[in-house]
């Protein structure tokens, strides 16, 4: 069932990634094959959320992004609880939103936040470390609960 306004599922979407953390983050190779990993994004709440990633700026995921800037990420869980956010990426690259997104893994508690200077030990300004931003144009909210239920998924579109 499509929602009109991000509002309506934000608090399902915000419990799951919070609790869940990690989510299996898809990319499409530079031969158009799918290609998953686990990443850790952070989600920034508001009117239309937007996801942080701290990641490695020269790893196989930002020659992926080059070619095509379109992820997804899934959040699953046993009890079968999903959120699903389909975003275009984009890197950061500017000094004081490197800092800025740095800050807030640091300062948001785990187990969402963490302390990048564990992977990066030379701070913000570490050349291999990057700041990649999740635009989502697409959330959905789902569980097994909603199906037995006979309740259909919720998904939120991004507006054109």
């Amino acid at each position: 069932m499509d929602v009109s306004s991000f509002s309506e599922l934000e608090e399902d979407f915000a419990s799951r990634t919070n609790r869940i953390v990690w989510c299996t983050f898809a990319t499409v190779d530079r031969r158009g094959r799918p290609r998953s990993r686990m990443l850790h994004p952070v989600w920034e709440r508001g009117e239309r959320p937007v996801g942080w990633i701290a990641t490695g700026r020269t790893s196989h995921k930002s020659l992926h992004l080059e070619a095509n800037s379109h992820v997804s990420c899934t959040y699953w869980d046993p009890g079968h609880e999903q959120a699903h956010a389909d975003c275009r990426a984009t890197w950061a690259d500017d000094q004081p939103t490197r800092h800025r997104v740095w800050a807030l893994l640091r300062d948001t508690p785990p187990p969402v936040g963490y302390d990048p200077g564990l992977f990066w030990p030379d701070g913000p300004d570490s050349p291999g470390y990057g700041a990649l931003r999740l635009d989502p144009w697409r959330v959905e909210v789902w569980s097994l609960s909603d199906l037995v239920s006979g309740q259909q998924s919720r998904v939120w579109r991004a507006p054109d």
